[in-house]
């Protein structure tokens, strides 16, 4: 007897699992599988922001400290043009003192005369011209008379006599007359002083 073969029995056969055999059908996902949620991406971005906010930071502490240097910098040179200024006015007046102070021997020259009657005719224009032009160029200023009250910030006492006259000390005599430039005395009027007794 022969048997009869079912040449489709073999594909149904492959196409039926078969009872409790899963079927993969392509389609929906295993609702226990992982789900992805971009976690990867947003590290990515803090990182970034927070390295630009770093970034940021020490760019501006650089930029304090220029502006702090740069700040200083100005300073230093005010301060170098300030005492320049300071040092070269202080060198002109120095100048002028030492070129003032050589000309108190022909001051006091001009005044002995004077005192002696011996001015007259051009010299005695020429001594007074020369006078006036310290005095009105240079402020320079002649002090020390008699009858003035003794003042020793000013003043220098090379004599002194007891007089009944005088309820100060008083100048008696003038033996050189003193000479300040400005609130600057540069000589002490050299004086004889009379004293109460």
């Amino acid at each position: 007897m022969t048997e009869h073969h079912d040449p489709f029995a073999h594909e149904e056969a492959a196409a039926d699992p078969g009872p409790g055999t899963p079927v993969d059908d392509g389609g929906s996902p295993d609702p226990e599988a992982p789900v992805g949620t971009g976690g990867g991406s947003d590290d990515a971005e803090s990182d970034s922001l927070a390295d630009l906010k770093a970034e940021n930071a020490r760019l501006a502490d650089e930029l304090a400290r220029a502006n702090a240097s740069y700040f200083n910098l100005n300073q230093e040179y005010t301060n170098y043009v300030r005492r320049s200024k300071e040092a070269a006015s202080g060198f002109v007046n120095e100048g002028r003192e030492r070129v003032i102070t050589s000309l108190f021997g022909v001051l006091d020259d001009i005044e002995l005369a004077r005192q002696h009657s011996e001015l007259s005719g051009p010299l005695g224009s020429m001594a007074e011209k020369f006078e006036n032009t310290l005095a009105t160029n240079f402020k320079l200023e002649r002090f020390g008379e008699v009858g003035e009250e003794f003042d020793p910030v000013i003043h220098e006492a090379l004599m002194d006599t007891p007089s009944d006259e005088v309820e100060v000390p008083t100048i008696g005599a003038v033996i050189q007359p003193g000479y300040r430039l400005g609130e600057k005395v540069l000589r002490a009027a050299r004086v004889a002083v009379n004293s109460p007794a």
